[in-house]
């Protein structure tokens, strides 16, 4: 039992000492039959011709260890950090996958099988950061109203119910945090339903444009109050019919213009573009507002996540509308972009399929 456990894991050292004791036993037999079977031949025949046997059987018993001991844990190995399903044979199975071979593939195999697990690694250890972060926002997003809501009931409860100063004020401002926390859960919720592989759009046809106006005379009353010219870009008026789920699309449209409207110059302009793309339109929503700065972009579609956090939530806002955009773009198929430049302002554009 031990002889054979041994052989099924043999060394380096066992395994040339297998070959070099087959190969030295297999040079004297091979001579002393040749000296025996070609007797009164020249020695230079009989030397020529115990040379092609030794290398014949040297060459056997090799490639046999190498095929026992080497090549089937390489092959193993290869198997089991390759994307590629090999054959019995070694072969891949996979039509895009020609004449690997294994053992000078091995060492390439091997690094490249490690770079994905760092990648892998570093990938977790950031999404391990962006979860803590997340939990992290959410809680202070939470945390803030409701403390508040327990500070106006415990005011109320140890006797300002009954003063007619306060009682109504504190009740309103608790039943105004409630409202918040209830809008931050709804907004979770979406955005956990938009992520639903089952979830189904409503799509239909409609003009991008007239849902535009609508928005824009919605809003009308918020753009006057920040002296903020709200309007469609001149030479954008043309009107395009879209397939999408129009209620969607219209909180897009509505967050991105009152994110615009939060961040933009008072007395500045918001601006919304409309550009034929062939199969789909561009849709852009420009303000000359605070801006960004490169790092910050990648970032402003997380869960939570503000750039300025104290003015953003003056500003109010669950924190949660941009990440609502991407995930509503998302569910259409279809991509969203940024531009921005700190002082300047930003563009916010997404695609739609044109009808």
């Amino acid at each position: 039992m031990a002889i054979t456990s041994i052989l099924k894991n043999p060394t380096p050292k066992l395994v040339a000492l297998i070959s070099s004791s087959i190969i030295a036993i297999s040079t004297l037999v091979v001579f002393i039959i040749c000296k025996i079977m070609f007797t009164g031949m020249p020695d230079w025949f009989i030397v020529i011709i115990a040379t092609i046997l030794v290398f014949a059987i040297g060459y056997i018993v090799v490639y046999s260890l190498v095929e026992r001991f080497i090549y089937r844990k390489i092959k193993l190995i290869y198997k089991s950090i390759s994307d590629t399903k090999l054959s019995t044979e070694g072969t891949p199975l996979k039509s895009n996958v020609k004449n690997v071979n294994l053992i000078e593939d091995a060492e390439d195999a091997v690094l490249n099988w490690q770079k994905s697990k760092i990648n892998e690694l570093n990938k977790q250890k950031k999404l391990d950061k962006y979860r803590k972060e997340f939990l992290g926002n959410m809680f202070h997003e939470l945390k803030t109203p409701l403390f508040n809501i327990q500070g106006y009931l415990e005011t109320l409860i140890e006797g300002g119910i009954y003063d007619e100063d306060i009682n109504l004020k504190f009740a309103k401002k608790a039943s105004k945090n409630v409202n918040r926390m209830a809008k931050i859960v709804e907004d979770l919720q979406m955005i956990a339903n938009l992520q639903d592989a089952s979830y189904v759009l409503a799509a239909e046809k409609f003009d991008i444009t007239d849902l535009i106006n609508d928005v824009i005379e919605s809003l009308e009353v918020r753009a006057k109050k920040k002296k903020n010219k709200l309007e469609i870009k001149e030479g954008c008026k043309q009107s395009f019919t879209v397939m999408a789920d129009r209620e969607m699309i219209h909180q897009v449209l509505n967050n991105l213009i009152i994110n615009a409207l939060k961040y933009g110059k008072e007395g500045g302009k918001t601006q919304i573009g409309l550009y034929d793309m062939n199969e789909n339109i561009l849709l852009e929503v420009s303000d000359n507002g605070i801006g960004m700065d490169k790092d910050q972009i990648p970032r402003i579609f997380e869960r939570f996540y503000r750039i300025d956090k104290d003015r953003s939530r003056k500003l109010g806002g669950t924190g949660l509308g941009l990440s609502i955009v991407k995930h509503i773009i998302e569910v259409h198929k279809q991509t969203i972009h940024v531009r921005s430049t700190p002082g300047t302002g930003s563009t916010f554009g997404f695609t739609l399929k044109k009808a």
